[in-house]
């Protein structure tokens, strides 16, 4: 949603897009980090865990506060003083007038109304017994539906076609492609081995296995996607629960798993689905998105974020 309106902007100012598209991802990433429906990984810890949308909140969301703040200094840094508009062109882009913008003020509200339904699905989406799957697909088909109602045959046929042309089916198929590697090494019982070796190492410390957990998810986060192995890893922590006086005693150990998880995605391009869905987009348009380009500044700034979590949750829990 908001890259086309990032491209049109930095086109007026003709300033470079790719700082603004950087940024964005990892910003998608962190602030996906501090609810239950924000990031896939949360959606499984949630689930399997009996976490509430509250719970999360509580807990995430400071410390991924400060870490939007240390982001947004450090993007800055490292673009944003060499970054400069004319006058004349801000003036351009202010005088902008977004009702223009909407070609169909009739799909526009069919649209923000199957939204706001999405949204509120996902939420609730534990008590609905439904995966988040699922709820966007049904959204993605209502939509679809309401948009074509009242319309010929014909033209109905044409708007389908239409919309599917927009869909960015190689970023779709690059994920096809590599949740099947990732499910031959789940199955081939690398992950279990990984998760396994990791927490033997720490010896049976509770700190140690907290940090453990944090820094190993995020790093292998960023290599593999983040499902698999937050789903490797939930029964293992679960098993620990006799070890550390009961399941309760757990829950710094399901945080440590949920912060480690979530922002390890932005560590490469491959760790998340913001990612490639922007990296997608901005190719479409022209903007090249390397893999070594990004992961030279990202990965960096991801170990930062994720040690700023290494220190809230020595402060918080341990």
């Amino acid at each position: 949603l908001v890259v086309p309106v990032t491209l049109v902007i930095t086109e007026a100012l003709k300033v470079n897009p790719y700082p603004f598209l950087f940024s964005q991802i990892l910003a998608s990433n962190i602030g996906g980090t501090a609810t239950l429906i924000g990031d896939p990984p949360n959606i499984l810890i949630g689930g399997q865990v009996g976490l509430s949308f509250n719970d999360f909140v509580i807990n995430l969301s400071p410390v991924i506060a400060v870490i939007l703040i240390v982001h947004v200094i450090s993007i800055h840094l490292i673009w944003g003083r060499g970054m400069a508009s004319t006058a004349e062109l801000r003036a351009r882009v202010m005088a902008f007038d977004e009702s223009e913008a909407i070609s169909d003020s009739r799909l526009l509200k069919r649209a923000s109304l199957v939204l706001a339904l999405v949204i509120v699905a996902f939420v609730m989406a534990r008590s609905l017994g439904l995966e988040s799957g699922t709820i966007g697909m049904a959204g993605a088909a209502l939509l679809l539906m309401l948009d074509n109602l009242g319309k010929s045959a014909e033209h109905q046929s044409e708007n389908v076609v239409k919309v599917y042309n927009e869909i960015e089916w190689i970023t779709i198929f690059f994920f096809v492609g590599l949740f099947i590697v990732i499910a031959g090494v789940e199955h081939a019982g690398l992950l279990r081995l990984l998760a396994d070796q990791l927490l033997a190492a720490t010896g049976g410390d509770f700190k140690v296995t907290g940090y453990s957990i944090l820094w190993s998810s995020a790093v292998l986060s960023a290599i593999v996607d983040n499902i698999p192995f937050v789903a490797t890893m939930i029964p293992l922590i679960k098993s620990m629960a006799p070890a550390f006086g009961g399941a309760d005693a757990l829950m710094p150990l399901w945080w440590c798993l949920s912060l480690g998880a979530c922002l390890g995605g932005n560590g490469t391009l491959i760790g998340a689905s913001a990612n490639l869905t922007v990296a997608g987009i901005a190719e479409r348009n022209g903007i090249p998105f390397r893999f070594m380009t990004y992961t030279r500044i990202a990965f960096p700034l991801m170990l930062i974020h994720v040690g700023i979590c290494n220190v809230y949750v020595w402060w918080r829990y341990f």
